[in-house]
């Protein structure tokens, strides 16, 4: 039953990434299980490399950052850049925003509907506002 479970969970994962468009090579597989099989979550390359060294998987720190680049332009996380030093990827993809604790260095969601931004100024000439996103940092 388990062997059952693991081929299936693995299946999934190889799905969500020919979905996407990626390739599913040994260590997107390997990446892709750690980042998504406990629901969403917030990450560094950091923190991703460090659990997949305790998992025993084999990959370099730029093959981690590489990787998450992939699957951020792939649809398949989302980008947060909390200061000029610090980035995470966020696993829900969908509208929210986020609180960014500083002392803990750990980002919370915060549902899409508790914030309204009431005015944007006019993007610039040739181009058009994508997406807003809020980090609302605390200390």
């Amino acid at each position: 039953m388990l062997q059952m479970e693991t081929n299936r969970t693995y299946s999934n994962v190889i799905a969500r990434l020919r979905a996407s468009g990626l390739r599913p090579t040994r260590q997107r597989i390997a990446l892709a299980k750690l980042l998504f099989d406990d629901g969403d979550r917030h990450v560094t390359a950091e923190l991703l490399h460090a659990e997949a060294k305790t998992a025993n998987i084999r990959v370099s720190l730029a093959t981690v950052y590489n990787t998450l680049h992939q699957f951020t332009e792939a649809g398949l996380l989302r980008e947060i850049v909390v200061d000029s030093q610090r980035c995470y990827f966020d696993t829900n993809t969908g509208e929210h925003h986020h609180f960014f604790f500083e002392k803990s260095n750990r980002l919370e969601d915060i549902p899409a509907d508790e914030i309204v931004v009431t005015s944007l100024p006019s993007a610039p000439d040739g181009t058009e506002i994508k997406s807003v996103d809020v980090v609302i940092h605390l200390s």
